[in-house]
């Protein structure tokens, strides 16, 4: 019988299945009973419902890819969690910011553990989440950096069985509601304590608004003359009709006094008010305007020293004026803001948006909006824009545009997701040369057993040849996706990079060939550096390799070196740079140049602009992947036909070179096949290796030179293999492997058999793959791809002790 495999078959098999066997008890009696009968219907029916029950169960399936999709597109950290505890759903921000789905909030608690109030918050929340019941929070935490980071946080119920936890970064939006609740604080005191009364009344007479100036003057409060009428509090009503109106009012203690009323009628949203000054003892004419001017200065020191940019714009979307804050933002004076349109100090790529919402506010269509563009001023920076209308009687008279600095915090937004991709780029990279790696060593190991039965005579020599040289070109190849990786060996010392080029000085100008000139300008006094001697060469003959490539028809190429100090961290590309002394070595070209929307991605591997078969796009990215190994830096600024200058800088050590002895070679690093060594032994050896074409080489190849050879795919089977065989004098064992890897595999032996000598083999350098054993411990270590005679020469170099 064939089983449908769709996923409602299942319950009709089951069905099938126990027909089947109702029917092949009856069949044994020789007659179909009724029980028999019966156990066919309960059979059938019971397959009916598994059937109901598997379909209902993809539909809720679908049901949670559709909740999932809607959860991770959530800007805010979401986790939906089932109430035994069990995780249903965390979308990308939560997966960064929350904790286990037991208890979400863990990262918040550690961070609150100080601050009482807000773990209390955070507190009461679980306490929610724990019941079922809805809660919301905005709490304030203190930062790595030492400044305060509000967050908001929300748990709620989410049918029956299950609770969503949203947390959000409300940090920008609180500072602005802090900023604006101060300057309406600011604009408040500024109207209460004019030297004049002000007040508004409506159609009726009735006081809805008063300032403290005219409250005490009438001796007592703004909400004493709140919803009072005009002729109670100053005697009269002033006639709509004039715009000035002379009154005697009596003040506190029953004073009576001369004052003059002016005011002017508007239309608040249907409702007809005024807005009235009362200025006392009818002032002369200079007396009023010297109290304006100081109003006018008391407005501007609140304006001016606001801690945001701001910017009154005119109806025509003309700047009216700024403060300081504004001015220093944008390394622009008054004078080269004042009049400007505000759409011109917006980057182009952004400004026809930014029209467009601007102008929707002057309409009324939009009560106010908030934008993130560009600006143009003395430096390029971001800002977050939040614009609100102004009235004059009535009707829109221009905006109000509050500029917030947001350049540092995008910088730490786009140096985080570089740093990311770079990261998961490294990750691929490196694990496609470990495959490759094991899939290399197969290929040399294969080709020299074929070379011990083909030899130079041999028609089929050659050919084997061949395929050996072309796996060692593939080995170099993923030799550099290791160094991009960050999973390259490297031996760093101190060294002198003045001695260091002019050793390289022939080399390359070989390289380069006779229509490329090479200058070199040598600094002074540049102390040293420490890196790998054989990877700074590999880094700067790359570099020269990639330029010669820019220059087909010839050029200049021009390496000079200096020291660059920076005295607080800088950004250079998407990375930043530590503040300290460097040795800065820049390698500049006249060729194409690079075009501006590739500079971006030159560092990736494998791209590259070059033609098909013109090269790999390694050697960019082996240049970045050692550098940031060594905690160096490389920067690129380029302009089409204005050449390339790549910047590379390494950290400067005043200290002069001490003695420094080189880590023992490895038994793979020179490679054995000219050596005239005898390889021969004798032994027990126990090959672990999970890859069936390595194990199989590596056995034959042992077993050629005499040893005995037990094989074991695991390392857990290697235990095993152990247990029962005493006489094993050396371990062979690959590092990654499914189940138990072969670092712990090492460290059990060497703790349980310690005579055992112990050799282990990884496609991973090995600073990588030894992951926390000694290398003074007397594990040896033999990177892939190894040759037949690199593997037995480490099997003889061990067993000789």
């Amino acid at each position: 019988m064939r089983t449908d495999r769709t996923t409602g078959g299942l319950p009709w098999v089951l069905a099938a299945s126990t027909l089947g066997a109702a029917g092949l008890v009856a069949a044994e009696g020789g007659l179909l009973t009724v029980a028999a009968t019966s156990a066919a219907v309960v059979a059938c029916a019971s397959a009916w419902v598994l059937a109901r029950r598997w379909d209902q169960a993809r539909a809720a399936a679908g049901h949670v890819d559709h909740l999932a999709g809607a959860l991770e597109s959530e800007t805010r950290a979401c986790v939906l969690v089932h109430r035994d505890g069990q995780e249903i759903h965390r979308n990308k921000a939560a997966r960064r910011l929350l904790g286990p789905a037991q208890r979400p909030l863990a990262p918040l608690l550690d961070r609150a553990a100080s601050d009482d109030r807000a773990l209390t918050e955070l507190e009461r929340l679980e306490a929610a989440a724990a019941v079922g019941a809805a809660r919301k929070t905005e709490i304030a935490l203190t930062a790595p950096d030492g400044s305060r980071e509000w967050l908001s946080a929300e748990v709620r119920p989410a049918g029956r069985d299950a609770v969503v936890w949203f947390v959000e970064d409300v940090t920008a939006r609180r500072a602005i509601e802090e900023t604006l609740r101060r300057e309406n604080e600011w604009l408040a005191d500024f109207v209460d304590f004019l030297p004049v009364g002000c007040y508004s009344a409506d159609s009726d007479g009735i006081i809805r608004s008063a300032n403290h100036r005219l409250a005490e003057w009438l001796g007592g409060t703004p909400s004493e003359l709140i919803g009072h009428s005009l002729e109670d509090v100053l005697g009269s009503v002033p006639d709509p009709e004039e715009e000035r109106v002379e009154l005697r009012l009596m003040g506190r203690g029953g004073e009576v006094f001369q004052a003059m009323v002016a005011h002017t009628v508007f239309d608040d949203g249907g409702e007809i008010r005024t807005r009235s000054v009362v200025v006392r003892d009818m002032v002369p004419e200079h007396q009023w305007e010297r109290a304006l001017r100081a109003a006018e200065r008391r407005f501007r020191w609140l304006f001016d020293d606001a801690p945001v940019g701001i910017a009154l714009v005119e109806l025509d979307g003309s700047i009216g004026t700024c403060n300081l804050a504004l001015q220093s933002m944008l390394g622009i004076d008054h004078d080269g803001i004042s009049g400007r349109a505000l759409t011109a100090i917006i980057a182009e790529d952004h400004r026809t948006s930014a029209a467009e919402q601007l102008a929707k506010v002057l309409q009324g269509s939009v009560t106010g909006t908030h934008l993130e563009v560009r600006l143009k001023g003395k430096r390029e920076l971001i800002a977050q824009l939040f614009v609100s209308p102004t009235h004059e009687d009535g009707a829109i008279s221009g905006l109000i545009v509050h500029f917030i600095d947001a350049t540092d915090q995008r910088n730490l937004e786009v140096q985080f997701a570089q740093s990311q991709k770079m990261q998961a780029m490294g990750q691929l990279a490196g694990g496609v040369a470990h495959d490759f790696n094991n899939l290399l060593t197969a290929m040399i190991g294969f080709c020299d057993l074929l070379l011990q039965r083909h030899g130079a005579g041999d028609p089929s020599f050659a050919d084997i040849m061949q395929i050996k040289q072309n796996a060692n070109r593939a080995a170099s190849l993923v030799r550099q996706l290791l160094a991009f990786s960050r999973r390259q060996a490297l031996q760093p010392r101190l060294l002198n990079v003045t001695d260091a080029l002019a050793d390289l000085h022939n080399l390359l100008r070989r390289l380069l060939g006779e229509t490329i000139e090479l200058k070199m300008v040598h600094g002074r006094q540049l102390g040293l550096v420490r890196v790998d001697p054989g990877q700074f060469d590999q880094v700067i003959i790359n570099l020269a390799v990639n330029a010669r490539d820019a220059m087909p028809g010839g050029g200049t190429l021009t390496i000079r070196t200096g020291i660059a100090t920076f005295d607080a961290p800088i950004q250079r590309g998407p990375e930043t740079m530590p503040a300290g002394d460097y040795v800065q070595i820049e390698v500049v070209d006249t060729g194409t140049g690079i075009p501006k929307e590739h500079l971006s991605r030159i560092f990736e591997p494998f791209f590259s602009t070059k033609e098909v078969g013109a090269g790999t796009g390694l050697g960019l990215s082996t240049v970045y992947g050692i550098l940031r190994q060594t905690d160096g830096f490389v920067v690129v600024e380029s302009e089409i036909g204005q050449g390339a200058a790549f910047a590379i800088y390494l950290p400067r050590i005043e200290a002069e070179p001490a003695h420094e002895t080189r880590k023992p070679a490895s038994p793979a690093a020179a490679d054995s096949d000219t050596s005239t060594t005898d390889l021969t032994g004798s032994g027990t050896i126990l090959l672990v290796e999970d890859e069936d074409a390595v194990r199989m080489f590596a056995g034959r190849a042992l077993k050629n030179k005499g040893y005995k050879v037990l094989e074991a795919r695991s390392g857990e089977q290697a235990l095993d293999v152990l247990r029962a065989e005493d006489a094993i004098d050396v371990l062979i064992s690959d590092v990654v492997m499914p189940g138990m890897d072969g670092v712990t595999l090492a460290k059990l032996v060497a703790m349980e058999r310690p005579m055992i000598r112990i050799i282990l083999i990884s496609g991973y350098s090995e600073d990588v793959a030894r992951n926390g054993i000694d290398p003074d411990s007397g594990v040896t270590f033999l990177p892939k791809p190894f040759s037949l005679k690199q593997l037995a020469g480490a099997v003889k170099q061990v067993m000789e002790g």
